[in-house]
């Protein structure tokens, strides 16, 4: 865990994962899904950082997290969604750039694709977001502030975040000039974690090995194309 000032002076943590060549690397925030900033994020964190990116997760939650679906919705609705993507989200982007990472990126899941896309309103040095399966109110959105190339994936059969909603964000995106790659797959919410497996503990989410491969080896080039 380390320490970063927020644009507002005050101070947040995060979870840094440096790669094995980190002198120049580009650097990527990882946004937590509702659960908070668990073992699973960490391993998606690893996972980046072995594809080159310096990775820092902000702990969105200041140290809570939880397995319990219950709770997890109680920590997420008292989040400040503004708060979080305006001063801790972009405090990290700032920390990377300020300790070496010219080009930055955002990617994040569930609650963390609805914070990416808000993040990226926030960021103009983002050259890259990508969020999977997740979004906030459209209404949320001022798309004219985007910088960043944006890609984005999601679950035809996810309760949370309905796929009907994907074509109209596209179209918002698309029409304020922001590069848009959008990508949907036969698959519920949660498709890419390796944690939701059991039906009976959160009914609406399920991993899907080769969904999420998929996605992976999409977003890989993603990030190679705009932060090399």
């Amino acid at each position: 865990m380390i320490e970063f000032k927020r644009p507002d002076g005050q101070t947040a943590q995060g979870w840094l994962v440096e790669p094995a060549q980190p002198q120049g690397a580009p650097g990527l925030v990882l946004i937590q899904e509702w659960w908070g900033l668990n073992d699973q994020i960490k391993g998606v964190a690893r996972a980046y950082a072995q594809a080159g990116y310096r990775v820092l997760v902000p702990d969105l939650y200041r140290g809570q997290s939880t397995v319990e679906a219950e709770e997890a919705e109680h920590l997420m609705n008292a989040l400040d969604f503004a708060d979080a993507a305006s001063q801790d989200i972009r405090g990290a982007v700032l920390h990377l750039q300020a300790s070496g990472s010219t080009r930055l990126g955002v990617t994040g899941y569930c609650m963390g694709g609805a914070l990416t896309l808000l993040s990226a309103c926030f960021s103009p040095e983002l050259a890259a977001a990508v969020a999977w399966y997740g979004f906030p109110p459209l209404e949320y959105i001022d798309a004219t502030k985007i910088r960043a190339a944006v890609m984005g994936h999601f679950a035809t059969q996810d309760a949370f975040f309905p796929v009907a909603t994907v074509p109209v964000l596209e179209a918002k995106l698309k029409d304020a000039g922001v590069s848009t790659t959008f990508h949907t797959y036969e698959a519920m919410h949660a498709f890419a974690n390796e944690t939701q497996v059991d039906p009976h503990r959160v009914p609406t989410n399920r991993y899907d090995p080769a969904c999420a491969a998929l996605a992976m080896e999409r977003t890989l080039a993603f990030l190679r194309q705009h932060l090399g």
